[in-house]
């Protein structure tokens, strides 16, 4: 991955901005989107209504299983740190802040097999109310969710559920703020190809492999594995560089499973990449990236999974590709990844590739639009990534285009491997458009040439996606699905620097 490491200016001048925190964030309008929970598993049930926001000053006290650290700004600091097991919850109580405290994890590792867990492996389930907020002081402090554990975090659109920095909550955060703690990691036993031991079968029981970033093993056979439910949470300034090529991003989702929920979540400013998935099935709807210093989306490993309404915009001064996506080995390796995406906008300030597919992957974007400064789209690994259906491994072939609005000064990028007519020849047809002109408004609403591409059903790639009858992750300027528990997009989202907890 090639890394930008530039403290530089996000700069959202084309758009207002309000400073408000998780306790002012204005709620939603007419246009606003809440689909209904769909974990793949059977519907949760509707979180409880959020506790009303604090009044007064600190807390006397701090909740059990948590540790005093004193005051900071107006609330009492609550550290949580070592292992959780069993239930735990933790509690939007007035005039409370929340920190992690290093290395924070939810049970310990109970293998790849659900069937047969590893002797004396601790199970634990962490709930958080919506309105919390939780803070890392540095890199080193994150929450990391074990197999056989999960992460129950669910907020609501007037009450997101905020990760972020001791700098934000200090009020001392900026728009060139990146990397100020450790981020969430989610470890699930879903299949993977890259297995950490020779001669085991990609995808298999024993198929499975050390986590970037940390110690954690992540991998086995069962594709629905639930990791839990984050919904409505906020990820802001988190990423670390632990060594060169080795990093936290800002969600890390590895062999995470179908029967996971993954639904209106953000990342903010991560140094590394916004969500990098390993392997696994999980499936994703109403995601967006901000800021992110590396790749927003990063697919490796075999991942296979499909994601809807997805809004990325990057920085003008940093940041890499929108997607990376790769399977390692040169696709010798099982499963193949295949990500698939539908009605994403992809927005990108920066004279480099927004798109790179690569490794022997297969990959599907319909309803989509797609714009930057420099190429869409970038094929590599000619031999793999662009063989005919059938030929090898155990997908599709070529990457699949459907509806999708290109507006680049170079719609692909022409190399050796894979040349421009190539890939214009996968591209063309299909309601695409290879060089369109954008009309996206407030920067990433859709406009009239954006809302004239004729959408195409992307049932027909996965049931998990929603036929809805439009292009791009923002129908139109009363499609407000983002607006109440997003910061940093204007339309009264809020300033990602304002203190959350204030």
């Amino acid at each position: 991955m090639s890394k930008f490491r530039k403290l530089l200016l996000l700069s959202w001048a084309v758009i207002p901005l309000a400073a408000c925190g998780a306790d002012d964030i204005a709620s939603p309008g007419e246009g606003v989107v809440v689909p209904p929970p769909n974990n793949g598993g059977g519907n949760p049930p509707a979180p409880p209504p959020s506790p009303p926001p604090p009044t007064g000053g600190p807390a006397a006290s701090c909740p059990t299983n948590t540790t005093d650290r004193g005051v900071l700004g107006n609330r009492r600091n609550c550290e949580i740190s070592g292992t959780i097991t069993g239930q735990r919850l933790v509690q939007n109580l007035a005039g409370v802040v929340y920190s992690l405290s290093g290395r924070v994890q939810v049970g310990t590792d109970c293998g790849p097999d659900p069937a047969a867990p590893l002797a004396g492996c601790e199970t634990g389930q962490l709930s958080i109310d919506p309105g919390v907020v939780i803070f890392g002081s540095g890199g080193l402090d994150f929450l990391i969710v074990n197999r056989g554990s999960q992460l129950i975090a669910e907020g609501t659109p007037n009450s997101p559920i905020i990760f972020t920095s001791r700098s934000n909550i200090e009020g001392t955060a900026t728009d060139d703020s990146i990397g100020q703690f450790g981020g969430i990691v989610l470890l699930g036993r879903a299949p993977i190809q890259a297995c950490n031991q020779p001669n085991v079968p990609g995808g298999s029981v024993n198929c499975q492999s050390q986590v970037e970033g940390t110690t954690g093993f992540y991998g086995g056979a069962t594709a629905n594995d639930n990791s839990g439910r984050i919904r409505y949470v906020q990820v802001r300034y988190p990423g670390f560089e632990v060594s060169t090529g080795n990093e936290l991003n800002g969600i890390t989702l590895a062999g995470v499973g179908s029967g996971t929920m993954i639904d209106h979540v953000q990342v903010h400013n991560s140094s590394d990449d916004g969500i990098e998935w390993f392997g696994g099935t999980v499936n994703g709807r109403y995601i967006v990236i901000t800021g992110a210093d590396d790749d927003s989306l990063d697919t490796d490993f075999g991942y296979k999974g499909a994601n809807q309404f997805v809004l990325v915009v990057q920085r003008t001064g940093g940041g890499d590709k929108v997607i990376e996506g790769d399977t390692s080995g040169n696709g010798n390796n099982t499963p193949r990844s295949f990500p698939k995406f539908a009605n994403a906008t992809f927005v990108n300030r920066r004279s480099n590739d927004v798109l790179n597919l690569r490794g022997g992957m297969d990959f599907a974007l319909f309803n989509s639009v797609v714009t930057g400064q420099g190429n869409c789209l970038d094929v590599d690994d000619g031999s793999v990534t662009m063989q005919p259906a059938g030929a090898a491994d155990d997908e599709e072939g070529p990457p699949i285009f459907r509806s999708t609005f290109f507006s680049c000064p170079t719609p692909f990028r022409d190399e050796a491997d894979v040349t421009a007519a190539q890939i214009q020849a996968v591209f063309s047809g299909n309601n695409n458009v290879a060089d369109g002109t954008s009309t996206l408004g407030n920067l990433f609403v859709n406009g009239p040439n954006e809302s004239g591409v004729v959408a195409t059903d992307p049932t027909s790639i996965s049931s998990f996606f929603q036929n809805v009858g439009y292009i791009g992750a923002v129908r139109d300027s009363s499609d407000l699905w983002f607006v109440g528990w997003t910061c940093g997009l204007g339309f009264t989202t809020g300033s990602c620097t304002a203190n959350p907890a204030a």
